[in-house]
């Protein structure tokens, strides 16, 4: 299997992030030997994990020694914070007026890739470099090492008197090894007493053992995978790009089920032995559990985990034995990507379509294109993977950019399912229902051979809407312009913006009239009633990401999904993704046109990924499989474009679409969002910064408009739209925009996002 087309790696972004250049720093493996340390009495810049636009100087003192990357701990008004010594010249000030460093950490510094990656985040998502530095500085209590464990060893001589017990401990003990008590007592299976009573009489000296390893080395030769044709000549490919080194970005695009992650784990297993650190971007915590599963069988261990399930003093390890280089894999969300890594040779994003890749909060970036990025800057391979990729990606394989790898096939005896669309003008359903008497009719069967059913549909909770329907109230949430949205299982009313809640009256607030309140739409909690209806002695699931018993309880559905212990699963999106359910043979899509229905330019796309995504969950272990699509919209591009089973043409026009209107990636976009708790305030300020605009010719600025969700969290909120053409310099059309308008007063946030993904 050869590669589609001739890499050409000149530019570090995965899409729009191609208009800001970036060189290539240090491998992260370069000493720092030589580097330019400061002695007492000097002053050196630090950067300090706030929302700040430029470091602090401050004075080293006395018996100190401190270079770029060092992680210090300062004083910042009343509070001791920790920071990092930068590049650059302090500020000159008189060194009298100028604070102390109080404290040089004993940790390794940042070195210059992760340095040069934090100044490029910043400089190109306009997030104040601080704010991206806190990033890399999530674990506070990581800085110093971690305590020695007290521990026991034989010191060779024998007990005044033995016992079974006492010889099964000696006989643990015997190689003269050092074990901690709990440890030794476990495998010589007594009571900590029986280890206490031998201490006493001497035969175990005290030691001190170094700090245990938060996971265990992976060893790549552990379970080689059987590889198919397709998978072993892709294999090849990714890693003669690790042993070669240099950045690589690449494309593995492979249909659902054709085992990309078999194909980037034999990349994982070729920088594991060199002896080098991997990153593996995951978009869901959803998906961990089955990927550590899977990791484990192949690696005999499991990587390092970093997402926020993960519990802080986990963290802390984590991220101390990153940076030392102790951790060789770690697989985590997003926020991962800020890892201070000693020696990165490999990234891995999976389902680089994904979404949940962009962060929307205090620094807005995208973990895909930011990944890119990063290899850019430390010279190494990324892999890109998805059944599904983005036209942003799929466009930079197209022209050269990326190298493209393909998997065209299922793996093994696995089919691809049938997929038939369900006009829903000519087979409605019953009334009160919401599923069609041909997609209730295929249930039955797939019941009938004891097999697994699927019911998707992206949308939590029972109901969207609820009225009255004696004078037309409806239940909206107090801080969002949002309607309340009915979770019958708790009997409550909740806003998926805010979390704002409150219990489902009997009795309307608005004319007092008694069980009149009426469910318009269906959620999963719905179609699961429906479902209980039709099918009351199925074994049903539900899964959403708002189920009570969180991430723990998801992880343990889904683990007897993949067991067969449930017939008939109803889920959101959270169930389109990565997961192997074996006994999975129908998948109906309730409501195939819900994403079609907003001004999003990438709704097309998106819903095709989710609907492929979706519909590749049946048929995995080679059974005859069908998918069942329900939608007014049977002629949609879209719709004919899932059942066709011809991706290339729907990509084709999406990627037409976008050049004719100059959208990403021939295009560039950043948003401006402007909120204020009174809305005539955001409204105005709004309108100064779009009369600050500067003129340009290769940029226009759209709005200000009310955004679509126009309040959240009692704040109003107003949007600009800037779009250039691909080469234009949004950054700097938006620092001259911010530099000439009024300066936000009071309340006023305004929030930049480069390369938008949300349009709310």
């Amino acid at each position: 299997m050869a590669r589609d087309s001739q890499q050409i790696p000149l530019i570090p972004p995965g899409s729009e992030a191609e208009a800001v250049q970036s060189p290539t720093a240090p491998r992260s493996s370069d000493t720092d030997t030589g580097r330019r340390t400061a002695r007492p009495g000097k002053a050196v810049p630090v950067l300090v994990p706030m929302p700040v636009d430029r470091a602090f100087s401050y004075m080293v003192s006395e018996g100190q020694d401190v270079a770029p990357g060092q992680i210090v701990q300062i004083p910042l008004g009343p509070r001791k914070v920790p920071g990092v010594v930068w590049e650059g010249p302090a500020d000159q000030v008189d060194p009298k007026k100028l604070r102390p460093i109080l404290k040089v950490f004993d940790c390794p510094p940042l070195d210059a890739p992760m340095r040069a990656f934090i100044d490029w985040v910043a400089r190109y998502t306009l997030t104040p470099p601080g704010l991206v530095a806190r990033m890399a500085l999530r674990a506070p209590a990581a800085f110093e090492p971690e305590p020695p464990v007290a521990a026991l060893r034989w010191t060779g001589r024998e007990p005044e008197r033995t016992t079974p017990a006492r010889r099964r401990v000696l006989a643990q003990a015997g190689d003269g090894a050092a074990w901690t008590k709990a440890g030794l007592a476990h495998a010589a299976g007594v009571s900590a007493s029986v280890i206490d009573g031998l201490v006493a009489q001497g035969i175990f000296e005290s030691v001190m053992l170094p700090a245990p390893p938060v996971v265990a080395v992976p060893d790549p030769n552990y379970a080689e995978t059987a590889l198919s044709g397709e998978q072993r000549d892709v294999a090849e490919l990714v890693r003669d790009d690790v042993r070669e080194s240099g950045f690589k970005p690449s494309l593995l695009d492979g249909v659902t089920g054709s085992g990309k992650t078999e194909v980037y784990f034999e990349a994982v297993a070729e920088a594991v032995r060199q002896g080098r650190q991997v990153l593996i971007l995951l978009p869901e915590i959803s998906l961990t559990a089955a990927f550590l599963d899977r990791f484990h069988d192949r690696f005999g261990a499991r990587p390092a985990e970093w997402h926020s399930d993960v519990s802080p003093r986990q963290r802390e390890k984590v991220w101390r034995q990153v940076v030392t280089g102790d951790v060789r894999v770690v697989a985590g969300a997003r926020s991962a990507l800020f890892l201070p890594f000693r020696d990165l040779g490999l990234i891995v994003v999976d389902e680089e379509h994904d979404p949940a890749y962009k962060q929307e909060d205090r620094a807005y970036y995208n973990a895909r294109d930011m990944a890119v990025v990063r290899a850019r800057i430390c010279d190494i391979p990324v892999i890109l993977a998805s059944a599904t990729p983005s036209i942003e990606t799929r466009v930079n394989a197209a022209s050269g950019r990326y190298g493209s790898l393909r998997l065209p096939s299922r793996f093994a005896e696995a089919r691809l399912p049938d997929l038939t669309l369900i006009d829903m003008r000519r087979n409605p359903p019953a009334r009160g229902g919401f599923l069609s008497p041909v997609l209730v009719e295929a249930i039955a069967e797939t019941l009938q051979k004891k097999e697994q059913s699927l019911l998707f549909l992206n949308r939590r909770g029972y109901a969207p809407l609820t009225l009255c329907r004696v004078c037309g109230h409806r239940f909206q949430c107090p801080d969002c312009s949002s309607w309340l949205v009915e979770h019958r299982f708790r009997n409550q009313l909740q806003c998926h913006h805010c979390g704002h809640g409150e219990p489902v009256p009997q009795a309307c607030p608005e004319c007092g009239t008694l069980d009149h309140l009426v469910a318009c739409g269906p959620g999963i909690e719905r179609i699961a009633e429906e479902v209980d209806r039709h099918f009351p002695e199925a074994r049903t699931i539900v899964l959403s990401s708002d189920m009570a018993g969180g991430t723990r309880r998801l992880r343990i559905e889904l683990e007897a999904i993949a067991r067969g212990e449930a017939d008939i699963i109803i889920g959101t999106q959270l169930v389109a993704k990565g997961h192997n359910f074996p006994n999975m043979t129908l998948v109906g899509v309730v409501d195939a046109d819900l994403g079609l229905a907003n001004g999003d330019p990438r709704a097309a796309e998106r819903t095709y990924q989710l609907l492929s995504q979706v519909t590749g969950r049946a048929g995995r272990s080679g059974l005859a499989s069908r998918g069942l699509i329900q939608t007014y919209q049977p002629v949609h591009p879209v719709m004919q474009a899932i059942v066709s089973g011809d991706p290339e043409a729907f990509y084709e026009r999406e990627t037409d679409e976008r050049r004719k209107a100059l959208l990403p990636p021939f295009g560039r976009l950043a948003a401006v969002i402007i909120s204020a708790p009174d809305r005539a305030a955001a409204e105005s300020h709004a309108r100064a910064l779009r009369n600050a605009a500067p003129a340009s010719s290769d940029v226009s600025v759209l709005g200000p408009a009310e955004a679509p969700l126009a309040l959240i969290r009692g704040r109003h909120r107003f949007r600009l739209l800037v779009h250039g053409d691909r080469q234009s310099d949004i950054q700097g059309f938006l620092r001259a925009m911010a530099a000439a308008a009024p300066k936000p007063r009071g309340a006023i946030h305004v929030q930049l996002d480069i390369d938008p993904q949300s349009f709310l």
